[in-house]
C-alpha cells in the first residue's frame, strides 16, 4: 500500500513557470487529508519552497521535506532537520581550483544559506534560485567552517555540457555529482541522494520502498525514482529517468501530468 508520496519540484511538480497547478494542488491536498505523506524533494533549501508547502498545507504534525538533493531531511513546522549530512570546507578545495583554472563559476551551499564564491566569475545561481534566501558574496579562502550541504556549478548548458565531458577523476571520485537541470551541475557527498534520503524519512515512519511512490524527471531523481514501490517518470522526463522508472505520466509538467496520474492509480480511494 502507498503511503508516501515524493515528488521532485522543477519539470515535475512545477510547471514551465513553476507554478504547482490548482488540479496538482488539489489532488495531493486530498491525499494528504486521506492519511497520505507528501513529502517535497528538491535541491533547494526549504525557505525556498516555503510558499510552496504553504499552498499543498504541509504544515502538520508528520510532515517532511527532502533538501539540497539528499543532504537535508528536516521537519517542515518547526525547520528541524530529522537528518543533515553534509561536508567540510577542506572537501570542496579540488572542485575550487577546477573551476579557478577554467573561470566556472561555484556556489557553495550551507543548510541555511548559498555563497557565491567572488573570487570566480559570476553564477546565474542566485537568480535562478530566488529569494527567501540569504546569499553572502565571499572568496573561497574566507568560507567559514559550518557544514555545507553541495556545491553548484551554474552556467550556460552548453558549458556545462563541456564541463561534464572534461570532469577530472578525482572529483567524481570525491563527489556524488548530477546535473539537476540543464544549467545546473550539483556536487554532493557521496553516498547522498534523494532515495537514501527518503529511506531515512521512510524508517521515521516504520515505513518500506514498498510504501512509496515518487516522481521526477531528472538526474538527480534517479535514485529515487528506483528506489520506489511505485517510480514515476514525467513525459517531459529525460530518457534515463523513464528507463529507471516503472512507470511514465501520459503528459507532461505543464498539462498537470502528477495530477492525471495520481486520479487514475487512487481511482479506487475516490481521489
Amino acid at each position: 500500500m502507498i503511503k508516501m508520496i515524493a515528488l521532485d519540484l522543477d519539470n515535475t511538480l512545477l510547471n514551465s513557470q513553476r507554478h504547482i497547478s490548482e488540479a496538482n494542488t488539489r489532488i495531493l491536498k486530498k491525499l494528504h487529508k486521506q492519511g497520505k505523506e507528501i513529502v517535497l524533494c528538491t535541491g533547494r533549501p526549504i525557505n525556498a519552497i516555503w510558499a510552496w508547502l504553504s499552498q499543498l498545507g504541509l504544515m502538520n504534525e508528520n510532515d517532511y521535506s527532502v533538501n539540497f538533493n539528499g543532504s537535508l531531511v528536516i521537519h517542515n513546522v518547526d525547520k528541524q532537520p530529522l537528518m543533515a549530512d553534509g561536508m567540510q570546507k577542506g572537501h570542496f578545495a579540488s572542485l575550487h581550483e577546477f573551476c579557478a583554472a577554467h573561470d566556472y563559476p561555484l556556489d557553495i551551499l550551507d543548510f541555511s544559506g548559498v555563497y557565491p564564491i567572488n573570487d570566480l566569475p559570476l553564477s546565474g545561481y542566485e537568480k535562478r534560485l530566488g529569494g527567501n534566501m540569504h546569499f553572502l558574496h565571499i572568496p573561497f579562502s574566507k568560507l567559514p567552517d559550518v557544514d555545507y550541504s553541495k556545491a553548484v556549478i551554474c552556467t550556460a548548458p552548453r558549458v556545462l555540457d563541456q564541463i561534464v565531458q572534461n570532469l577530472p577523476e578525482k572529483l567524481k571520485h570525491d563527489f556524488h555529482i548530477v546535473r539537476s537541470q540543464p544549467m545546473i551541475l550539483e556536487f554532493l557527498k557521496p553516498g547522498v541522494d534523494k532515495g537514501s534520503a527518503l529511506d531515512v524519512l521512510l524508517k521515521r515512519f516504520g515505513w518500506t520502498r514498498d510504501n512509496l511512490m515518487t516522481f521526477g524527471d531528472a538526474q538527480n531523481d534517479l535514485e529515487m525514482l528506483a528506489s520506489a514501490k511505485v517510480g514515476v517518470a514525467m513525459a517531459n522526463g529525460t530518457p534515463a529517468a523513464k528507463q529507471t522508472a516503472n512507470a511514465v505520466t501520459e503528459v507532461d509538467n505543464d498539462h498537470d501530468g502528477v495530477a492525471q496520474f495520481l486520479q487514475t492509480y487512487f481511482a479506487d480511494e475516490n481521489v
